[in-house]
């Protein structure tokens, strides 16, 4: 076949099916174009996009000013691997190390890859510079954490579906329940070694578990009095997603670390990083840590880019502001509902729960049928399903989503 020539949907899903590894189970739908809070499918079909690529999708789709810096660059100087210097990374570094306030920023491609960096730089900060003996430093994370599918974030992960014949795991890792300050405090007084504690300010993937006021300033206190470092993944919810640049802003908590992606570039093109000051980052040296394509010329140029239409259009007031309307809209929904039990969330990261067992079918068949009423959503552990548009979504839009959603979910009303 021609690699150019027309596909129908069915065509598209025939092709992957048989010609790609079957590691991920998507809506079956088959998108072609994006523009901002929309997006088509190959039919010529309209959507709204209510997943915004995991968060990824910040700034809308194609956003002009971001599609024309990576162009831009793209026709002058797209990579050079870190064996030589480049013209752009310096800049971006200055510009985001200013932007959230650290002193040093080393950049990768994938959020994983971030967790991946901040955990090697975290353990060699333990040994370097708190003095843990070599091979014994052990990290806290939380439990129903999601921080990547590779082999060692796999290691600490609860999901039985992504661990399963993985093995043999990664050590030096100790879970606690997440929001829980107790908990954690107990693990720290009686867990040998710890170095750091890698927490998602709120938990995404788990269902858009959002930790009881005053959890992320607690947990970095006794981060603090215990000499450990906070090591915030704000790859989902950072970059004015939750209604502030950074999750974390909410409780006023810097953390030691923060690990960035997905919207950083604004769902162009992969950008991650790890951020920290000095006193941290400068346990890397030359040969330690690397990525031939992190730190590229485009990569630089699309994440300046990136950040700047967030601080311009506002993006972080308007998640504040269209979250409190959403939540307040389906809460009045749920009131009576008898499918849906309860939204959760903060600024336009949210989901609701649906009243069926976490093994039923329910909310991907609801989330089939918003696809066909246009919207489009996924689910998340089996009866939860995450509602997360892009940040450039207007009231009137958001009003006609609403009508979408409940409108749906009437259908299912038993």
């Amino acid at each position: 076949m021609q690699v150019l020539e027309k596909l129908t949907s069915a065509d598209a899903i025939a092709l992957e099916a048989k010609h790609g590894a079957h590691n991920y189970h998507p809506l079956p739908v088959v998108l072609s174009r994006g523009e901002g809070v929309y997006m088509w499918d190959v039919e010529g079909k309209k959507y709204y996009d209510f997943l915004s690529a995991y968060s990824a999708v910040n700034q809308g789709h194609c956003h002009p000013r971001i599609v024309a810096a990576m162009t831009k660059q793209a026709q002058t100087l797209t990579l050079t691997s870190r064996a030589f210097h480049n013209d752009m990374l310096g800049r971006f570094e200055a510009y985001a190390t200013e932007f959230f306030g650290f002193d040093k920023l080393l950049p990768m491609n994938t959020g994983a890859e971030a967790v991946e960096t901040a955990i090697k730089i975290c353990r060699k900060w333990a040994y370097e510079k708190k003095g843990i003996p070599e091979e014994k430093a052990n990290i806290v994370v939380c439990e129903n954490n999601f921080h990547g599918r590779t082999t060692t974030i796999i290691s600490f992960s609860n999901d039985e579906e992504a661990r399963k014949n993985f093995g043999p795991y990664t050590p030096g890792f100790v879970k606690v329940a997440y929001d829980d300050l107790d908990a954690l405090e107990t693990v720290f007084k009686n867990t040998p070694h710890i170095a750091g504690f890698l927490v998602e300010p709120i938990q995404g993937e788990a269902g858009v578990y959002v930790p009881s006021a005053g959890y992320l300033k607690g947990a970095k206190a006794l981060c603090e009095e215990y000499g450990i470092l906070f090591i915030a993944d704000e790859i989902q919810t950072g970059i004015a997603r939750t209604g502030k640049i950074l999750a974390v802003d909410h409780e006023e908590v810097k953390p030691d670390m923060l690990v960035l992606g997905k919207a950083l570039s604004g769902g162009a093109y992969p950008v991650s990083a790890v951020l920290a000051n000095d006193s941290i980052m400068e346990v890397i040296k030359p040969g330690q840590h690397g990525s031939t394509y992190g730190g590229n010329p485009v990569a630089a140029a699309v994440a300046m880019e990136a950040l700047q239409v967030v601080l311009d259009e506002d993006l972080a007031g308007n998640a504040e502001r269209l979250g409190a309307i959403f939540r307040d809209k389906l809460n009045t929904y749920i009131k009576t509902s008898s499918i849906a039990k309860l939204v959760r969330g903060k600024g336009l990261l949210n989901a609701i729960v649906i009243n069926d067992d976490p093994e039923s079918s329910t909310a991907w068949n609801i989330c089939l049928a918003l696809k066909e009423n246009g919207l489009l959503a996924k689910p998340t552990h089996g009866n939860i399903i995450r509602f997360a548009p892009p940040l450039v979504m207007t009231e009137d839009q958001l009003m006609d989503c609403v009508s979408i959603i409940t409108n749906t979910l009437r259908k299912f009303e038993k």
